[in-house]
């Protein structure tokens, strides 16, 4: 049985809350809506499969396919969603199913199976044609719908996949034709309507060579003409490419690259000719391994997929354009019922970019889940009012330091509290703060320990959440003090000359602790003037004493003082005895 769940559990990090524009948004329960939108939402399918190959969004016929590619026995089906969730349907073949590809008028479905390409029409769902392969062979194919025509990749082996040689073809009626390209180990293809004469080809890193390959081929006329091609070679001159997924943008001018070998995790490339774009992504979450990527269809978003532990991220949503500096929108996905990381090849969009699907994989491999995000249908503005302020008014290093303000949000309350995020910049550089809950009356309070005495500004930012734009950063800017420092006395009322007299003490101070070793000064008045005396050391929990043998009779002021270091101030204080003959 297809087990159906809508919920609002996606175990959910929202490190950041945030698209800059309507659109997918992270979904925390309970599943927040936006007025006059629909409800975001996450409906999970428990897909019937023990490994996965495919995925092939049809926004035309509101249908998404996935392929079960069981290399040690028959699978003899591809599955059918519906935009809902629900399974409504399966395309029997012959043998396990691995690569798919749509036609670019969404009316026809192409399945590599191990012996050829079936052809299924997306409205009757039956079968409409068969292309005999060269080969019935044991590895997984690759297949995309390019120039108006099919073409697929072969291996011709049952083992070895990874390494054998494989040969791109195309079809020529009920027949396979060898077009000459080909290269070492697994080859990767890559199509889409938005370039519609552009095929993508990648060369796998698994396959041992030291510098895998990324080419584009122009498919417009009867052969293949090869267009730009890239090595991604490290200092080293070694490969610096794990090619697992491609995607290409709406417009077609950019090719994003999902790169487990690249420390962002993600390539923008100008697909003019493979250049790095100018400006490059976020990197993914640290320790993420990058798994799939996808453009929305509508050219507003990028779906970056990762392999992650724990509560690192598996899936960043965010503006296409990286230079729009909203934070991305993260996913994490943990436990039984949702999957533990992204599938490889594992995310696609609906036209419209309503809706974002998402194949998620158990840790082990052998279990799938198909996510269904629906984002809500606006996004309203966000500012904050009114100036920072600071609690206490007064801020000293090494102390506790409330910076206050006012978040205002425009449209329908949010489902899950805010939070602001700030960056205190001082003689050191910038440090991070951590983020605070803005309460529902908008307030918040951000805490800080100022570390150094001086200058400081702290700067504010709220990067949106599910249905508000980013605010615009609002600063303060403060003087830090030294932290207080306060001596206390204990001194006898009266003492005689002859027997001389103790004065005891402690010195506290705010902030970090007083530094080891402190010696206070001591000044002692009498009626033949003022004179220093030999200073008091500090014992390491505070205290001091100070012994004297008084010279004169009378009111007799002794003062002990602390000249203050480099993050506490100087103190004094004073205790008069009264000294008899």
């Amino acid at each position: 049985m297809n087990k159906i769940r809508r919920h609002g559990r996606i175990a959910a990090t929202l490190a950041a809350l945030t698209l800059s524009t309507a659109g997918l948004t992270a979904l925390a329960p309970p599943a927040a809506h936006a007025a006059g939108g629909p409800v975001a939402g996450d409906t999970v399918a428990k897909l019937p499969i023990s490994s996965y190959s495919a995925m092939v969004v049809d926004s035309v016929h509101e249908r998404v396919y996935i392929t079960d590619d069981r290399r040690e026995r028959v699978a003899n089906q591809v599955h059918v969603y519906n935009f809902e969730g629900q399974k409504v349907g399966s395309l029997p073949t012959g043998t396990a199913p691995s690569g798919m590809a749509l036609s670019t008028d969404s009316g026809t479905l192409y399945v590599a199976q191990s012996s050829g390409i079936l052809a299924f029409d997306t409205v009757t769902q039956e079968r409409t044609g068969f292309a005999f392969t060269t080969a019935d062979v044991g590895c997984p194919r690759d297949v995309a719908f390019v120039g108006g025509k099919e073409w697929h990749t072969e291996t011709p082996t049952y083992s070895g996949c990874d390494t054998y040689r494989t040969w791109l073809h195309g079809t020529n009626g009920t027949q396979s034709v060898n077009t000459g390209w080909n290269a070492a180990g697994r080859l990767r293809l890559a199509s889409g309507p938005e370039a519609p004469d552009r095929l993508v080809m990648a060369q796998a890193r698994s396959t041992g060579e030291p510098n895998p390959f990324l080419a584009t081929f122009d498919a417009s006329g009867e052969t293949l003409v090869r267009g730009p091609e890239r090595r991604f070679a490290d200092s080293e001159g070694q490969g610096a490419l794990d090619m697992k997924d491609v995607a290409q943008s709406a417009d077609g001018r950019r090719i994003a690259v999902a790169d487990a070998a690249y420390g962002a995790g993600t390539r923008l490339l100008d697909a003019a000719d493979l250049s790095d774009a100018p400006t490059a992504y976020q990197p993914l979450p640290e320790g993420a391994k990058a798994s799939a990527v996808a453009f929305s269809g509508d050219g507003k978003y990028i779906a970056r997929g990762a392999a992650a532990t724990g509560s690192t991220a598996d899936l960043l949503v965010q503006p296409a354009d990286p230079a729009d500096g909203t934070a991305p929108l993260e996913f994490a996905f943990e436990g039984a019922l949702d999957g533990d990381r992204i599938a490889l090849r594992g995310l696609g969009w609906s036209k419209d970019g309503a809706r974002l699907f998402a194949v998620t994989a158990s840790t082990s491999g052998n279990e799938y889940w198909l996510h269904i995000i629906q984002p809500p249908a606006a996004q309203y503005d966000s500012r904050f009012t009114g100036t920072l302020s600071t609690t206490p008014g007064k801020p000293v290093v090494g102390e506790p330091l409330g910076i206050r303000g006012r978040l205002e949000l425009d449209g329908p309350a949010p489902a899950e509290p805010v939070r602001v995020t700030a960056v205190r910049h001082d003689a050191n550089g910038d440090r991070k703060l951590a983020p605070v809950e803005v309460d529902a009356d908008g307030s918040f309070t951000v805490l800080d320990v100022p570390s150094l005495v001086g200058d400081a500004t702290y700067s504010v930012s709220f990067t949106g959440d599910i249905t508000h734009r980013p605010a615009e950063d609002i600063a303060l800017s403060v003087a830090v003090a030294k932290a207080p420092t306060a001596i206390t006395l204990t001194a006898p009322a009266e003492a005689t000359k002859s027997a001389g007299l103790t004065i005891t003490g402690t010195l506290t101070g705010q902030g970090r602790s007083l530094p080891a070793g402190i010696t206070l000064s001591v000044q002692r008045t009498d009626r033949k003037g003022t004179g220093t005396l030999t200073s008091a050391a500090v014992a390491p929990d505070g205290t001091f004493t100070v012994n004297d043998l008084p010279r004169a009779a009378g009111q007799v002021t002794y003062e002990v003082g602390y000249s203050g270091d480099d993050l506490h101030s100087a103190s004094t204080a004073s205790a008069t005895v009264r000294v008899r003959n």
